[in-house]
């Protein structure tokens, strides 16, 4: 049979024509209509195929354009009033008598302010950001031997950042018996310390 239709099919340049046409029709359509259409072949007795014209593409809905809300004024002063206690928190933090400048540690760890912006950077200083003061660095950031703990570039990677390290160092967990994170690796337990600041960090992925 397939031998048959080939034959039938070749033997008449007309049909052959009539049908590839309606295929080519429908594949452009398709593509523009970015979806699948169809086409009906009728063939009479004699052989003559009539294609009937493929289906008609379904415009595309027109997407919904949300209406605007106004923005509620309350949630707005709240909103503000909240940004406003945090800068004078933050204010506060940076102002403390255990907050050095970048020119200040470099002197106590006996390096470069270059050096300790560098370190900064990577993770390796805890640096906190002031709009009017710039970088603060806390001078309880530094180990037994004068130095800052190894721990601290992990920190800020499982943390996402230097204010969040700087609430985990201070602020007491329950996963350390209710020590800070800076007690614990004053008092040794890094493992500890560092267990808990990646159940933190995954509460706020």
């Amino acid at each position: 049979m397939p031998n048959i239709a080939s034959k039938v099919l070749t033997s008449s340049p007309k049909r052959m024509k009539v049908l590839l046409q309606g295929y080519g029709d429908a594949i452009a359509k398709s593509r523009t209509a970015g979806r699948r259409v169809s086409f009906r072949v009728d063939v009479d007795p004699d052989g003559k195929a009539v294609v009937t014209p493929f289906e008609e593409a379904v415009a595309a809905p027109e997407p919904r354009v949300e209406e605007a809300v106004a923005p509620d004024p309350q949630l707005q002063a709240a909103l503000a009033a909240a940004r406003e206690r945090g800068r004078l928190r933050a204010a506060e933090i940076l102002g403390g008598d255990d907050m050095l400048s970048a020119d200040a540690f470099a002197n106590m760890l006996g390096t470069s302010r270059v050096t300790v912006n560098t370190k900064r950077q990577s993770g390796q200083i805890l640096g906190l950001d002031g709009a009017k003061r710039g970088f603060r660095f806390p001078v309880w950031q530094l180990d037994a031997e004068g130095k800052p703990y190894a721990e601290l570039a992990v920190l800020h990677e499982r943390l996402g950042g230097p204010w969040a390290v700087y609430r985990f160092l201070v602020q007491p967990h329950g996963e350390l018996d209710g020590l800070t994170g800076r007690e614990a690796l004053e008092r040794g337990k890094v493992k500890a310390a560092l267990e808990a600041a990646e159940s933190v960090g995954r509460d706020f992925r």
